[in-house]
């Protein structure tokens, strides 16, 4: 993997040599036609380039959802009521329902090849409440398409980046096991002067300078994939291991709408969103671009305590990437700059890291299509892992799963992270 990652950032060297030669050739005097020709060829080149980028966040998501799978199955099998029935396996050596249930499975869900005793436990399994939706080999959408007579081991899958907001390089990440509220207190005493003393003269003590605090609150909301169901015969006939393949499914949907709320959620009855939470910065004179000049004036917006930060940094959209890469300063300078990959050393936007997040609004009207700051500021609350649970008893004979994931985000300093927004009209 490390080394289809490298070749993949090698071409995106490549790419990126070649968009910025298309630019360099377009002058006051290169004409109309030829300049559309050679703008169109940069966008083509840098479309290219963010393809290739997400294929390598996907190699690298994927090596992390399998090492912790991995991790997952190494783990004590967790109790309960649907996980845990009459004559499963409890650690005292006793025949346990999970094993049962894979050796009917295995031999073409034939009981006659099951001992009396085994098919006492197999029965007690099965008294849950019949439904009749689930995902099956007969109707070709619910997954017919996985069991053809002959099938590629291969699957085409839609993918879409879900953004950085659950990365612990990125923001302050907290893991609780619990879902208690925890408490940030915060106090801003940058307004407040100290004074010039006056020889054999009381100092002043009217509480004017007295420190004002402040308390923010990190809860724990929950939200879920909700249950897909897949019949046995599609879990004995796909090529495919669907538990591990539908599970890698719900982790992207968990993924993405903790991405989604941390990014825009608007602090009521959900996280505070980094983009609602953060002060403006900046507004831009257009209703659909930008400007270098305004860049420049969102990064000085906020103070240089918060730029000196080793998380300072720019997040915008990626449609909004692709307007920045044709800004220039004024010697022709590009704003944005590759980094190297033999360093493995991102690019940069005015010498600050940038975090592609697609949950940021697109350039239009009204909208904060871009923020920078200290990042550190902004608090993520992680109530322990991601779960995907596989149900087996209740929806006997078929299978369910589902995924739950609990966490909350808060800035902590508004003052930390400000955006740049557009024009109203």
């Amino acid at each position: 993997m490390a080394n289809r990652i490298k070749e993949l950032r090698e071409k995106q060297a490549t790419l990126v040599t070649e968009a910025r030669e298309r630019l360099d050739q377009i002058t006051g005097v290169t004409d109309e036609t030829r300049a559309k020709e050679l703008e169109t060829q940069h966008d083509a080149a840098m479309a290219e380039h963010d393809r290739i980028d997400k294929l390598i966040e996907r190699e690298e998501n994927l090596a992390k959802l399998e090492q912790r799978q991995e991790e997952q199955r190494a783990r004590q099998r967790p109790t309960g009521r649907d996980t845990q029935t009459p004559g499963e396996d409890d650690g005292d050596g006793k025949l346990g329902y999970r094993e049962v249930f894979h050796k009917f499975l295995s031999h073409g869900a034939d009981p006659s090849e099951l001992e009396p005793e085994e098919r006492a436990i197999l029965r007690a399994g099965t008294a849950a409440k019949a439904e009749f939706r689930a995902q099956s080999v007969g109707t070709t959408t619910a997954g017919g398409f996985t069991v053809p007579t002959e099938l590629a081991n291969e699957i085409v899958k839609t993918m879409k980046a879900w953004g950085p907001m659950y990365d612990e390089d990125i923001c302050t990440v907290l893991n609780t096991a619990s879902g208690n509220p925890i408490k940030l207190p915060t106090v801003d005493d940058t307004g407040v002067p100290a004074v010039k003393h006056t020889e054999n003269t009381p100092l002043t003590d009217d509480g004017g300078s007295d420190a004002t605090f402040g308390q923010k609150s990190l809860d724990a909301y929950v939200y879920d994939t909700e249950f897909v169901r897949f019949s046995m015969e599609l879990a004995q006939d796909s090529i495919f291991n669907m538990e591990a393949l539908l599970g890698a499914l719900l982790g992207e949907r968990l993924a993405r709408i903790a991405n989604k709320e941390l990014t825009t959620g608007d602090g009521a009855g959900d996280p505070n969103g980094v983009v609602t939470a953060s002060s403006l910065g900046k507004t831009a004179a257009a209703t659909a671009a930008i400007t270098g000049d305004e860049i420049i004036d969102l990064l000085h917006s906020v103070n240089s305590a918060y730029r000196r930060s080793p998380k300072a940094r720019f997040m915008f959209a990626d449609t909004t990437l692709a307007a920045i890469r044709k800004l220039k300063d004024g010697q022709g300078n590009y704003l944005w700059a590759m980094g190297d990959i033999k360093t493995n050393q991102p690019g940069t936007l005015l010498g600050y890291p940038y975090s592609i997040n697609d949950d940021m609004d697109a350039l239009a009207a009204a909208k904060k299509i871009m923020i920078f700051g200290d990042l550190s500021k902004y608090f993520v609350r992680k109530v322990g892992a991601p779960v995907i649970g596989v149900l087996r008893e209740r929806f006997w004979p078929d299978l369910g799963i589902a995924g739950l994931i609990r966490f909350d985000g808060e800035l902590g300093d508004t003052a930390a992270v400000k955006h740049l927004i557009t024009a109203a009209s």
